[in-house]
């Protein structure tokens, strides 16, 4: 079993705290993706995993095991760094054999096992040549190899996709899914990149100055999140926040934003006042529906991206973008009508703290 468990991990460099009591339970097989922002503790929890730095406080487990005092190697991980790390004076196999060599794995047995890992990863073709002669994605696949071919308990992801271009970023995630499906070796992926998370993710800790913010499935993340940051890091477009009030219309609770009006069940309204706060309203864009009735906006701005169309709609009170299906033939500056399609899909935030009030 590879379960892997923080327990309040802390790093500091000199005065400077980068991980603040970082708690996460990674269960055995599992993929984990660690999101946020540039600085946000990602990579150095990842390093702390890995070995590659010592926590200053906190426990390391991985099988039930406390790891803080073990190296990378007595750890049994393998990592997957954004550079790739290839020696370039050895060919692909070399590298892909090369922790085989340091185990002293007989010639003939290593070559079996680099050529069945490089078949499973397409590297046959391309096992002779160096580094510098091979694409980006070839280059990531015989990172991948080396990795694989260790048979680690658990398997390390820094960002492995940040050097190549969009189009092969999105066939690399595939492979990587595709391989933790055939191995279900507990994985660790660290990424900015939200697309990335959702996709590849069985859980996602958003990670925020030093600690998780939120842990939990790409759904819950994304349809449930616990904060406004949360709310508003993940998504794309990111979602805006518009300030209002619970009142009462034609006998009918609402939330009031300037001249705009969210209609609200009684039991949604109930919880709003009892919470005696001030809330901010948040809505995705693929849950806005522009149509001939509801509040009135004008068109900001008008991007297609192809299946998708995103609508920035501007009122006195706000801004919201909508996602509307295919290539929309709006423009700037004409007057539209939108409504939310559902009740269930307007989120409350605290407007001090940026708790999430849940209302379902």
């Amino acid at each position: 079993m590879a379960e892997v468990e923080l327990r309040a991990v802390t790093k500091s460099f000199g005065k400077v705290a980068v991980c603040k009591g970082v708690d996460l339970q990674v269960a055995d097989g599992e993929f984990v993706t660690l999101l946020g922002p540039s600085g946000c503790g990602k990579t150095t929890t990842l390093n702390l995993i890995a070995g590659l730095e010592d926590a200053s406080a906190g426990d390391i487990l991985i099988g039930g095991r406390r790891v803080n005092d073990l190296t990378p190697f007595e750890r049994d991980v393998a990592m997957v760094f954004q550079n790739y790390a290839l020696y370039p004076h050895m060919t692909v196999a070399q590298n892909i054999g090369f922790t085989l060599r340091l185990r002293g794995i007989a010639r003939e047995r290593m070559s079996q096992r680099v050529a069945a890992v490089a078949e499973s990863l397409e590297l046959g073709p391309v096992l002779d040549r160096l580094p510098g002669q091979l694409s980006g994605g070839q280059q990531q696949r015989v990172a991948l190899g080396r990795a694989i071919i260790r048979e680690p308990r658990v398997f390390l992801f820094d960002e492995p996709f940040s050097n190549l271009d969009a189009g092969l970023r999105i066939k690399m995630r595939a492979e990587v899914k595709e391989l933790h499906q055939r191995l279900r070796v507990t994985s660790i992926f660290v990424t900015h990149d939200q697309e990335e998370a959702l996709s590849l993710s069985d859980r996602i800790a958003v990670m925020r100055e030093g600690r998780v913010e939120q842990f939990g499935t790409p759904e819950e993340v994304y349809a449930r999140p616990l904060s406004k940051y949360v709310a508003r890091f993940i998504g794309s477009p990111p979602l805006e926040f518009l300030s209002g009030r619970v009142e009462s219309e034609g006998g009918m609770p609402v939330f009031r934003v300037g001249a705009a009006a969210f209609p609200l069940s009684l039991k949604t309204a109930q919880r709003l006042v009892q919470g005696g706060q001030n809330y901010a309203l948040g809505v995705r864009p693929e849950h806005i529906v522009l149509g001939p009735s509801g509040i009135r906006a004008t068109v900001r701005l008008v991007q297609p991206v192809g299946p998708a169309t995103f609508v920035t709609l501007s009122w006195e009170a706000g801004e919201l973008t909508a996602r509307v299906p295919g290539m929309e033939p709006l423009v700037a500056g004409s007057a539209v009508h939108f409504q939310v399609d559902r009740e269930d899909h307007l989120m409350f935030f605290d407007d001090h703290q940026g708790r999430r009030m849940a209302t379902d």
